[in-house]
């Protein structure tokens, strides 16, 4: 966006489209060959009224003092009609002209460049990290609390001129190339200084004595993970995981005390916090043992919410959630073992692990679909993809609990059947935008077993369609990372595979979420 543009321009705004905002003229008042106007314009008329008997009625100026005033008076009236690209004399200027939109007087400290930021959270953000948008979506919720929150409103910023951005990269070039428009140039200038005053605010907020104990704080800190995974899905989220945690466990959390947005804190806080859970389990299962450290109080405070469909961000059924939160301490106990496990502790791992296998294998993704609790009534369509996404992240699991028996029974275990399983069930899901973009942990985990080049390319291929829905770069990297374990690690059918472990020794902590 050309920084000498604040916003959409009236012309555009006043043919009903959205404004490219690259510059004045902007392009589209450019092409039609409009004129490309700041605000509503408006014209002197003659006479005395605009409309009714008296329009276009003049007085005598002989008759009096007043009546010659009157005549010398004119009624401004905005122009209905399209204006060409040469301007005329009949308006006036930016100084002398009258504000026409009454803005929310809580909004009337932004500029117009955030408004535009904002407008882009509200449309794009808002349904990228949820699995279905509705009216109901606890982060378009976030944005009135942004309003009276700096370190909130800043994050927000910040994530909308990110993703900004990442839709002018491709999937194959993950940097702005130098034809880039000035209107991208721009809004990576704007990522960039949104971020750093986002993190400045935060360290003041939690430096302060309140306002650390706010809600939003904790929201700021949400969104920033969510920025991490536009800007790369490595060496970022985790500090920001942990730093919620300790302020979700504190007992001086609590509302804003605004009345208004007191009515909603409570979603927001329950949504945050089982969002929070998904992405510390998710994410654990690739990293480096014990790497995030468990919280009490925080595994306390997420009991108390059940989520629903329609504000989770990843979708996955919380009973295969807890399922992989077992498997990962398994994996971790495993990977501490500083000695070969003895006979009898081997044997209680692999009753634990079979009996979890068990447990995930008899999930009935059917039923957990049709029975989630919805403000409507679901489609068809609607079930069969919930049950498909519950699906997947059950065979993904199945998969991960192989690869510890694997790594307990010190025998290759052959999984292809899951896989092509698993395949199966990503490929239904490839023309489902809202569903498809939640599941690049079951597409990663299955990258993770192809033994075949069909297999990988189509893995490839998913997550490039991923990157598409989404623009975000962790899937960029995602491929990355899968390409390279193919080409120096990936076992044969008949070795065993250490993916369990080898994948969180890659240097930097990744979030394929």
């Amino acid at each position: 966006m050309d920084p000498a543009v604040d916003g959409p321009c009236y012309t555009c705004r006043n043919r009903r489209i959205q404004c490219d905002q690259t510059g004045v003229p902007c392009a589209k008042c450019e092409k039609a060959g409009l004129e490309c106007l700041d605000k509503r314009p408006f014209r002197w008329v003659k006479g005395v009224a605009i409309r009714g008997r008296m329009q276009g009625r003049t007085y005598d100026a002989n008759k009096d003092a007043d009546a010659s005033h009157a005549k010398r008076r004119a009624v401004m009236k905005s122009n209905p009609t399209r204006r060409g690209p040469k301007k005329t004399e009949d308006h006036f200027s930016d100084t002398t002209s009258l504000p026409i939109i009454l803005h929310d007087p809580s909004t009337s400290h932004l500029d117009r460049k955030s408004h535009y930021y904002i407008d882009y959270f509200n449309e794009r953000i808002c349904k990228l990290f949820i699995v279905y948008d509705s009216n109901r979506n606890p982060i378009r919720s976030l944005i009135p609390m942004g309003y009276q929150d700096p370190v909130l409103m800043k994050a927000l910023l910040a994530l909308a001129a990110r993703h900004h951005v990442n839709t002018g990269h491709s999937f194959h070039q993950t940097e702005l190339p130098a034809s880039s428009s000035l209107q991208l140039s721009n809004a990576n200038q704007d990522a960039l200084l949104f971020k750093h005053q986002a993190m400045e605010a935060l360290s003041r907020s939690l430096r302060g004595t309140e306002s650390f104990k706010k809600d939003t704080t904790v929201a700021s800190i949400f969104l920033l993970i969510f920025l991490d995974l536009l800007e790369s899905g490595s060496d970022g989220w985790n500090f920001h995981l942990q730093g919620a945690k300790n302020l979700i466990a504190s007992t001086f959390l609590h509302p804003d005390s605004n009345q208004e947005l007191g009515q909603t804190i409570e979603e927001i806080r329950g949504f945050v916090i089982k969002q929070i859970d998904f992405i510390e389990t998710l994410g654990g299962a690739f990293l480096r043992p014990k790497l995030l450290p468990q919280i009490s109080s925080f595994d306390h405070q997420k009991k108390q919410y059940k989520e629903a469909i329609e504000s989770s961000f990843l979708g996955c059924p919380e009973y295969i959630l807890t399922a992989i939160q077992s498997l990962s301490t398994q994996r971790d106990n495993l990977a501490e073992a500083q000695s070969p496990l003895d006979e009898m502790t081997t044997t209680t791992f692999l009753t634990e692990i079979k009996a979890l296998i068990e447990r995930i294998g008899n999930f009935d993704s059917y039923n957990w679909a049709t029975n989630l609790q919805q403000s409507r009534n679901p489609s068809p369509e609607e079930i069969l993809g919930l049950c498909n996404l519950s699906e997947s992240y059950k065979l993904g699991a199945q998969l991960y609990a192989g690869r510890i028996l694997d790594a307990l029974s010190r025998e290759p275990v052959n999984q292809n059947d899951l896989v092509t399983e698993l395949l199966g069930v990503i490929d239904s899901l490839r023309d489902d935008k809202a569903i498809f973009k939640c599941i690049l942990w079951p597409i990663f985990v299955a990258g993770l077993e192809c033994q075949w080049q069909a297999q990988r390319d189509f893995v490839i291929s998913c997550i490039e369609r991923f990157w598409d829905l989404t623009n975000c770069l962790n899937g960029v990297n995602a491929a990355k990372i899968l390409q390279d374990y193919w080409q120096k690690e990936s076992p044969t059918a008949n070795e065993r595979s250490q993916w369990i472990f080898s994948i969180g020794e890659l240097g930097r902590d990744w979030l394929w979420i």
